[in-house]
């Protein structure tokens, strides 16, 4: 997965701008073999907080969004399963977004977008992406987008303008389990990684940099020694029946490649199921290793996932806690010394039961004094932390007993709902024929109390108004997601035809003792 320091500004016509920090882990390949550390340059971890975060001395934690219920008084219901995720700066108010994914599969995944202004504060939740599946991790530009990369076997890269619900696929980077993806601003490449064991490592060079709707993409395959030999790929949109990492039999078999970050010729890949750090020279076109959790024991880096890294220099990297491991709910540090020390764990049995969680979506804000981390399965659905404090901008500063913080300004609370009115309603701006037909639009939204629901979808075909779709349903109190699928008139309705269909989406809500209320959105279905 990818999240890291955010992004730089380019001179490209963008509606965000990025930032990145100061070059960091120059001397990687000199740094000596990986020790453990007692604690990090942070300090010791304290005793768990309100919200069960354990954090180095001066730091504190908040509650930015639950899967499930409305982000602040915005009325957007935060998605369930959150993933990877990354910060894009806002010129216009000194505020910034977070671009977060989610990875629910079956057309029900996609990315979110929270706005905040310049002190943090959220003034806005919203959708940027939908219909699309197992969006786990991904990566932003230097131009200020946001790619969303799909974990399925025929998955996509999507570009993303953070700022309103527009996604762009990119089936030139490839076709296949994508995991994570960064950019090279210098070489003007962008690196992604595959989340299959025996998976590759991919490097996609576009045709006219910045635009990444046509380009070469390459697969790495072993060379002499750790050299790495850049092999272009004959089918990279599996149009075949050979996937992109079997196209080459030389290509390097990774064991599960996960996240992945560029920073000064180096780019950074992580791999889960051997848990190791690998780093390839851009240059000197070599990949070694910089880290094997098997080659030290009793360290606390394991089921190696995300990985970023701080102004400092450090490497943060986040576990994916396959192992069923109470311990493994860590956000752990790598210093330019190559020591390994817990950053932060994540406590509490709403992490661990009745579903095992794991820790994603580590990113900073771009002046880097907030991060962003999420435990994507807590309560079985997923929570999102923001975690503040004296995080150190070079490697000289080191722990030292700081004064009390000034707490975090919290959240305003929500107004309270109006009995039976459906709340932080859910529908995807867009959706294509074929995922209406064959697997239904998604609508989510929460009830105050239970309530019949019928949902309608119509549309103007010719000079009459047509029902695509329809179907009534009992709805409970609280969160509820109906799916409703074309039907077999609708469906004959939709096929064959050129151009895109607007269709309106009429959720009727009926309330014993309440009126009917009925609320309307409208919906494009994509041909």
């Amino acid at each position: 997965m990818l999240t890291r320091r955010r992004l730089i500004q380019s001179g490209l016509t963008t509606a965000a701008a990025v930032s990145f920090g100061p070059a960091f882990w120059r001397d990687a390949f000199a740094a000596p073999p990986a020790t453990l550390a007692p604690y990090g340059p942070y300090g010791p971890l304290q005793p768990a907080d309100a919200n069960g975060l354990q954090l180095p001395p001066g730091f504190s934690s908040r509650v930015i969004a639950q899967s499930g219920q409305p982000v602040a008084s915005t009325g957007y219901v935060f998605p369930i399963y959150p993933d990877g995720a990354a910060t894009i700066r806002m010129p216009s108010d000194g505020g910034w977004i977070l671009a977060i994914n989610s990875e629910v599969p079956g057309g029900a995944g996609g990315a979110s977008a929270i706005r905040f202004d310049a002190r943090g504060g959220i003034t806005n939740a919203y959708r940027i992406l939908g219909g699309t599946s197992t969006n786990c991790a991904g990566g932003g530009t230097p131009w200020g987008t946001w790619l969303s990369c799909e974990e399925v076997p025929r998955g996509m890269v999507w570009e993303c303008d953070v700022t309103t619900n527009a996604p762009t696929a990119h089936p030139a980077l490839g076709v296949f389990q994508h995991e994570a993806a960064c950019v090279d601003p210098v070489r003007q490449q962008v690196y992604l990684s595959e989340d299959v064991d025996g998976g590759g490592l991919y490097r996609f060079t576009p045709a006219a940099y910045p635009d990444l709707s046509a380009g070469v993409l390459e697969i790495a395959c072993a060379g002499v020694g750790t050299g790495v030999v850049w092999k272009v790929l004959p089918d990279p949109t599996f149009l075949g029946a050979t996937p992109t990492r079997s196209q080459h039999a030389d290509s390097i078999k990774f064991r599960r490649g996960e996240g992945i970050w560029y920073d000064t010729g180096r780019v950074y890949l992580t791999t889960t199921t051997d848990e190791t750090v690998h780093v390839y020279d851009t240059n000197a076109a070599t990949v070694e290793v910089l880290y094997r959790a098997g080659d030290l024991p009793g360290t606390p880096l394991k089921g190696i996932d995300n990985i970023l890294a701080t102004r400092s220099g450090d490497l943060m990297v986040a576990e994916d806690s396959y192992d069923n491991d109470p311990d493994a709910m860590d956000v752990c540090l790598l210093t330019q010394a190559n020591q390994v020390s817990r950053f932060l764990k994540i406590t509490g049995d709403a992490h661990f039961k009745p579903v095992q969680s794991e820790v994603v979506s580590i990113a900073f804000n771009p002046d880097g004094t907030r991060m962003y981390v999420a435990s994507q399965r807590h309560n079985s659905v997923g929570i999102l932390y923001e975690i503040s404090g004296p995080f150190r901008a070079d490697q000289a500063t080191v722990w030292t007993p700081p004064p009390t913080p000034t707490p975090p300004t919290p959240p305003a609370p929500p107004a309270p709902p109006t009995p039976g009115v459906p709340i932080g309603l859910d529908i995807a701006k867009r959706v294509s024929e074929k995922s209406f037909i064959r697997s239904g639009l998604a609508v989510g939204f929460s009830l105050e109390k239970a309530a019949s629901v019928r949902i309608r979808v119509t549309a103007k075909i010719g000079n009459r108004t047509k029902t695509l779709a329809s179907t009534t349903r009992s709805a409970k109190a609280g969160r509820n997601v109906l799916r409703v699928k074309a039907s077999k008139s609708g469906a004959k309705l939709l096929k064959g035809r050129r151009r895109d269909v607007k269709a309106t989406v009429e959720i009727r809500v009926t309330t014993p003792g309440a009126p009917v209320r009925t609320f309307k959105r409208t919906v494009t279905v994509r041909q």
